[in-house]
């Protein structure tokens, strides 16, 4: 039977992240994940991108990983927050942040998920056996340990399993962990679109009556589209022509970028909301999406689960330091108590933003407008939300400043 310190279970990238920090922090890890490399890094299977923070920038160049892919990384240096109807003027009132007014070169970068896997899979190290495709099955609870069995026949002992496979994780449920959750009347529609003129860095977002329709520069003359519609409309949008679907792009797109075309394919995705009861049990923790999954308003779901990471492998290195149990209950709820507060914040945030701007409630929507416009204008407050949207508020992890765990 193969020993290892942690499981992973689930080898996307928050779980990847995880085991390298963990590898390079001087534990045994092994990743197991149900994906192959091949099929995760085909650019069929999933074409959206993450805005990482500079906070989560901080992080992946601490860990050797950045270098691999800063070359696919496009920085954002400004954000622009509108609000509107399509073929409408936007309001008058919008919300400007630009990286410039807090010193800093950018105000995070939009990188293309499969860029990330492939970064992080170039950065494996030698102590880290990462086992795809593969399953896990059932985790068995042993005095001292955890076995944690595969769809290969395999079996791995280890002090601690982290359950890192995403939001309708097997595992969570399996360890009795019930989630508050409910689905949204919205779908994602991603795609890529090639435009006319650059973008200079700047990210766009438009609250539209069905919900915000995102803009996120790319390297190239190039954007990601993340437009939120009704659940009743997406299949119809998604059904469009080529012609017809470009046609609704650019209806929601604007002028400013010039000719607009979508590249490559378009996916759509469900958007629901949830929250793990509880991140830990003895031997065995949450991370990434299994703990919580967002609404993609603020783009900080990957940055969300990459604080899980940073905390937990912190929580896990100190103990091993100290030579305490990593995998012991008491060690687990210091991780459970540093990130519980702060997922709840940030789900609890972008869920009532989505309430408030996926409408066209005519009090409402002069009240955001007055909103979007107060902020503009009073410099602190806008300054204090770009350092949150850069995840440098609150106490962070080693990690995220920058520094080894």
């Amino acid at each position: 039977m193969k020993q290892t310190d942690i499981v992973i279970c689930g080898g996307g990238m928050v779980g990847l992240t995880l085991g390298l920090a963990a590898a390079q922090g001087g534990l045994g890890v092994a990743v197991v994940d149900t994906l192959s490399p091949e099929k995760a890094l085909d650019a069929g299977f999933d074409g959206r991108v993450s805005a990482l923070a500079y906070s989560s920038v901080r992080m992946l160049t601490a860990l050797g990983v950045w270098p691999h892919m800063a070359g696919q990384a496009q920085p954002i240096t400004e954000i622009l927050v509108t609000d509107g109807k399509p073929d409408a003027p936007a309001s008058p009132f919008s919300l400007h942040f630009d990286s410039a007014e807090v010193g800093a070169p950018s105000l995070g970068h939009i990188v293309e998920n499969r860029h990330i896997r492939a970064a992080l899979y170039a950065a494996i190290p030698a102590n880290l056996s990462y086992i795809a495709p593969a399953g896990v099955t059932a985790l068995e609870q042993a005095p001292g340990h955890v076995i944690v069995h595969l769809s290969t026949g395999e079996k791995i002992r280890s002090a601690l399993a982290v359950a890192a496979d995403g939001r309708d994780s097997k595992l969570r449920g399996q360890q009795g962990i019930g989630v508050v959750g409910w689905s949204y009347p919205q779908t994602g529609i991603v795609a890529t679109v090639a435009h006319e003129r650059p973008h200079n860095g700047v990210a766009y977002e438009h609250f539209l009556p069905s919900g915000p329709f995102a803009i996120l520069p790319m390297t190239q003359n190039r954007s990601s589209l993340v437009w939120t519609e009704a659940r009743s409309k997406a299949p119809a949008m998604m059904a469009l022509g080529e012609d017809e679907f470009n046609a609704e792009v650019a209806r929601r797109f604007g002028s400013h970028l010039g000719a607009t075309k979508v590249v490559g394919g378009r996916w759509s995705y469900p958007l629901s909301f949830h929250l793990a009861r509880d991140f830990v049990r003895p031997r065995f923790a949450l991370a990434g999406d299994c703990a919580h999954g967002i609404h993609p308003i603020a783009g900080q779901g990957l940055n969300l689960g990459l604080k899980d990471a940073a905390a937990l492998v912190e929580t896990l290195l100190d103990a091993a330091r100290l030579g305490r149990d990593i995998g012991a209950l008491d060690t687990l709820k210091r991780y459970e108590r540093w990130r519980r507060f702060d997922s709840l914040a940030m789900a609890a945030s972008t869920d009532a933003l989505n309430r408030l701007f996926s409408n066209d409630i005519a009090p409402l929507r002069h009240l955001r407008d007055l909103g979007l416009g107060i902020v503009d204008s009073i410099g602190p407050a806008r300054r204090f939300f770009m350092r949150h949207a850069g995840g440098d508020i609150g106490k962070l992890p080693k990690l995220l400043k920058g520094e080894a765990a």
